[in-house]
């Protein structure tokens, strides 16, 4: 392995599936296993550039681990990848995306190379995709009633059309989001080369 591939640092409880994680990255990144919060914790410094993260794991939390990454300035992307089914308390932690178990190979390697596309972002582009994947995520698992009562899910796609705006900006004023989306990528090929 060279120095320069991307870290993912998988924490994970079920043996099986840290080890299926692992086999499923392993040929394109450097891939390092924690079996729990704690031993997340141990393995974590600035050298990780993703972490695939269960949401509940005996001891620490998935929760605490990511707020635990926050806490320490760490800038990597995180994926709760959880077999806990998305509620509003999603709003309040710092993830980029929310994966619900049981994860394919295609999605988990999808989000793997999403995320370290979105590293390439400023902050403002990362925030509006992390807020953009929180909408979605509620989205696929409320329903329309349950969304329109919720306070905190009208200030979420408040905070997403503001976002927006100020990208639209940025970016010379794009309406359009096609053509939004078009800007985002044609910004994000040119970072990374």
């Amino acid at each position: 392995m060279s120095d320069s591939e991307p870290v993912v640092l998988v924490v994970e409880d079920q043996k099986d599936l840290a080890e299926t994680y692992y086999l499923w990255l392993r040929d394109d990144y450097s891939v390092t296993v924690a079996g729990d919060g704690d031993e997340a914790l141990e393995k974590l410094d600035e050298d990780v550039d993703v972490v695939l993260l269960d949401r509940m794991m005996p001891g620490l939390s998935g929760r605490e681990v990511l707020e635990e990454i926050q806490a320490r300035g760490i800038d990597c992307r995180v994926a709760m990848v959880t077999a806990v089914d998305p509620d509003f308390d999603i709003l309040e932690m710092g993830f980029d995306a929310y994966l619900s178990k049981p994860v394919m190979r295609d999605q988990l390697t999808q989000t793997v190379e999403k995320l370290l596309e979105r590293r390439a972002y400023d902050a403002l582009l990362q925030e509006y995709y992390s807020l953009v994947e929180k909408a979605a995520t509620l989205q696929a698992s409320k329903n329309q009633s349950e969304l329109e009562a919720s306070e905190e899910y009208s200030d979420l796609l408040e905070r997403i059309e503001q976002h927006h705006e100020e990208l639209s900006e940025t970016l010379g004023g794009i309406e359009d989001d096609d053509d939004f989306i078009a800007a985002i990528r044609e910004l994000s090929d040119v970072e990374r080369n």
